[in-house]
């Protein structure tokens, strides 16, 4: 099971200096991938934690791709339907994914917070056909040279390997979803008890589309002062099925960060993975 960790694009912590040093801290501690979230217009009231400050999450990737050399650039997740433009999202992706050396992990999700939906001027309620379309758009430009959109037709380039797409969200939607259009899930708030179960449904769903079963992502939080603890929790995601898991939690600053990488380490070496 790969370990990524979570790095705070949001908040105090995503200036230029904390967000270099936290990832070149992952890429040494041996991490095999950091993650961004995304959200664009966070409400007044709704600003706790954050301030309301969020870097781009393209944008930030794409920063720290040329901080580091080897290490993989997820976000979990990107909101479809806040890009409405499929073309140049699928334009970004493809730049990001070339400049990148082909590290990008694209999570994708259907987004949920009504007050986002209504600064942007999207219909909340299509955000599942939306995402679909935009889905089907994107892989359409990764499998051909040309493509057309709006009756148009168009050289899609440059156009190196497509990033593992991973579908977040709940069952059964994001599991219809992930079968269709993905490559893997990433499940909202799995544990490894419910995981094999979820698996298992997310295999029949991917039986109906003729798909192989992609890999699972989980993220969540671990109780990182307590090596044993940590080291259990790891093991049991992995005998349960996931193929990656993103170690999520709050830091003030790069030296907590650090911190946290070693407790990290630590848990990971005694899980034997």
């Amino acid at each position: 099971m790969h370990i990524g960790v979570g790095l705070r694009n949001m908040g105090d912590q995503s200036t230029p200096a904390v967000m270099g040093a936290c990832a070149r801290a992952a890429e040494a501690a041996g991490m095999e991938s950091v993650w961004v979230t995304d959200h664009i217009a966070i409400p007044p009231d709704d600003a706790e934690g954050s301030g309301g400050r969020y870097v781009d999450p393209i944008i930030a990737l794409a920063w720290l791709a040329g901080a580091t050399q080897n290490i993989g650039l997820g976000v979990g997740v990107l909101i479809l339907p806040y890009r409405t433009s499929p073309l140049l999202l699928a334009k970004q992706v493809a730049s990001l994914q070339e400049l990148s050396g082909e590290r990008l992990l694209l999570g994708v999700g259907v987004g949920w917070m009504d007050a986002e939906f209504r600064a942007l001027g999207v219909d909340r309620r299509r955000r599942g056909r939306i995402s679909d379309e935009t889905l089907a758009f994107v892989h359409d430009c990764f499998d051909h040279d040309e493509v057309e959109a709006n009756g148009q037709p168009f050289l899609f380039r440059p156009r190196p390997a497509r990033p593992p797409i991973y579908i977040g969200g709940a069952a059964p939607h994001a599991l219809e979803r992930a079968a269709r259009y993905g490559d893997g899930w990433f499940p909202t708030g799995m544990t490894p008890e419910a995981l094999p179960d979820a698996l298992a449904r997310y295999a029949e769903f991917c039986a109906i589309e003729n798909r192989s079963v992609g890999e699972i992502v989980a993220m969540g939080r671990l109780p990182l002062n307590e090596t044993g603890a940590a080291a259990g929790r790891l093991h049991d995601f992995a005998e349960a099925g996931a193929a990656r898991f993103v170690v999520s939690g709050s830091y003030t600053d790069s030296d907590e960060y650090r911190r946290n990488l070693d407790m990290l380490a630590a848990a990971v070496a005694e899980a034997g993975l």
